[in-house]
């Protein structure tokens, strides 16, 4: 398979993420975020665990537990206080760090080339996310703003620590470990927020099993295969497109209105995601010999 298909199959999980923003407005409104991240996390987990019927062995419980806590509890857990606390713009422009810090970690722990023209991709992208969707009237909160940065930095590592503990195993069983983890770790967290159920109708029903299904289980396998297949630096920067894609359905679907300021920011985040690429495409620098050859 080529690399563009990689490359196309991987785009659809953040492009698909996008939607959680409105599904979650429009189908579940009042919900509480913690028992969402539950109900979106942990049935998708047995989802693919039916389907693959494969458990880890007792040597990976660890690791599939840390990582279903950085890639979910704590991301999701951190993503909500965050939601809360701040203007969505602020905490969706803190987000978009994640990027430039997986460069920054994948550098350290995988020994992956730092490369300026991917550090400026990235800063160009976070510029793009700020100026689609951070409004004037943003307000900052200290909490908030730590926990927008917790949050980045949990899914930046896990993304990372996903591709360094890579098991022997395809990405369905690797997304059905760390979705089910996540789920498991995500509801004391939801007990603790709101101790009662959350009462589900149809439409709450129909929202939950496309942030599931969908939302979580397809899009976490073609995240983990595409990240199996390209490295954490190559598609760090297709989640630029999550916050795109949550404007131009709002555009689409809602009927809001985009500025000219939003536009640009949009071109920027297309812009620095095919510099990006480029930058991830481009052959490393050849490494020269400290001995230079002696002329006979």
């Amino acid at each position: 398979m080529s690399r563009q298909t990689d490359l196309f199959l991987t785009a659809l999980a953040p492009i698909i993420w996008g939607s959680s923003y409105i599904v979650s407005t429009e189908a579940l409104p009042g919900f509480d975020p913690f028992w969402v991240g539950f109900l979106r996390a942990l049935p998708a987990g047995v989802l693919l665990l039916v389907i693959t019927r494969q458990f880890p062995e007792r040597a990976w419980w660890g690791r599939v537990i840390i990582l279903g806590g950085l890639n979910f509890a704590i991301f999701w857990g951190a993503l909500f206080v965050a939601a809360y606390r701040l203007p969505g713009g602020v905490a969706a422009t803190l987000g978009a760090v994640q990027p430039l810090l997986v460069l920054v970690l994948a550098h350290l722990l995988l020994g992956a080339e730092l490369r300026l023209a991917a550090i400026l991709a990235a800063l160009a992208g976070i510029g793009g996310v700020a100026l689609l969707i951070l409004g004037p009237d943003a307000q900052l909160d200290a909490i908030g703003l730590l926990a927008a940065l917790i949050g980045a930095g949990s899914m930046a590592l896990g993304t990372v620590l996903s591709r360094r503990w890579q098991p022997p195993v395809p990405p369905l069983t690797f997304a059905a470990w760390q979705l089910s983890a996540g789920g498991l770790l995500l509801l004391p967290m939801a007990w603790i927020s709101r101790p009662e159920l959350p009462q589900i109708d149809g439409t709450a029903l129909l929202g939950l099993i496309w942030l599931s299904v969908i939302g979580a289980a397809l899009t976490y396998v073609l995240f983990f295969r595409g990240l199996a297949r390209l490295g954490p630096a190559t598609i760090s920067s297709l989640g630029f497109l999550s916050p795109l894609s949550a404007v131009l359905l709002g555009w689409i679907i809602l009927n809001q209105a985009l500025s000219p300021v939003q536009i640009t920011g949009a071109a920027i985040i297309l812009a620095s995601i095919w510099a990006a690429q480029r930058a991830a495409n481009t052959p490393p620098r050849p490494v020269l010999n400290s001995k230079i050859e002696s002329r006979v």
